[in-house]
């Protein structure tokens, strides 16, 4: 068997003397691991490294086998991501979150986002509003997508300010008012607000993203929260302080 698609590197682990184990997260085959001969090389290794994305043929005789993979660039930023803190936390987080997929079980919506993700990800500004983006689109692609279209009371979409954290639906300012304490507030960006985020609008979507992620993902597989998740927040509080850029 044989096949060529586009991966972009989750993790790599040494195998042998000299050969990889790659693991991809491929546009039409999702995750998908080969082994690259020679990958423990310097020249592959510089290519072997999470976020960059790659031309990929895999070869196998059945389709069960982990199969060789050759390699050939197609964009490298992993360099450029792991610059910054908040780039080397969000990478590790991101390749972590893509492992909750089924192996060989095709996401190329998903694909998609990430590669266009990691593109815009070395600046703090874009990689906070980008990170949550890409975890309401991963809940979407496990089967738990929040409705953030319409209120959740009123059935109308005029007005979404909340959250329930019950039932993962919008609900509206009029209806929402009384319980705000016990509701999140919703972002307008998540919802096609033309206004640049701000860092707290970033740490509001990250709250509710990450609380569906705790509750309807990781939790019930006997998961945490990956560190790595804390981290970014952490580095993108620093990174985006006033006066942050100047020193």
């Amino acid at each position: 068997m044989e096949w060529t698609d586009e991966g972009i590197v989750l993790g790599v682990r040494r195998h042998g003397e000299s050969g990889a184990i790659v693991e991809l997260m491929t546009r039409a085959r999702g995750r998908h691991a080969g082994l690259v001969r020679g990958g423990a090389s310097r020249r592959l290794a510089a290519l072997l490294q999470p976020g960059n994305t790659l031309h990929a043929v895999w070869r196998a005789r059945i389709e069960s086998q982990l199969g060789l993979m050759v390699v050939e660039p197609v964009t490298l930023r992993s360099d450029g991501l792991m610059r910054s803190a908040h780039g080397s936390f969000g990478v590790t987080y991101l390749t972590t979150l893509l492992r909750l997929l089924p192996e060989r079980d095709p996401h190329p919506g998903l694909f998609a986002t990430l590669d266009a993700i990691l593109d815009a990800f070395e600046a703090p500004a874009a990689a906070g509003e980008l990170l949550a983006r890409f975890e309401v689109a991963l809940l979407a692609e496990l089967g738990f997508g929040l409705d953030l279209t319409r209120c959740a009371a009123t059935g109308g979409n005029n007005d979404l300010a909340f959250v329930s954290p019950k039932s993962g639906r919008a609900v509206s300012r009029a209806a929402g008012d009384p319980y705000a304490d016990k509701l999140f507030p919703l972002p307008t960006f998540l919802i096609g607000g033309i206004v640049p985020p701000s860092l707290a609008d970033m740490e509001d979507a990250l709250r509710m993203t990450g609380h569906f992620l705790a509750t309807r993902v990781l939790e019930p597989r006997g998961l945490s929260v990956p560190d790595a998740r804390a981290g970014f927040l952490a580095a993108l509080r620093r990174e985006m302080a006033p006066g942050a850029g100047a020193r």
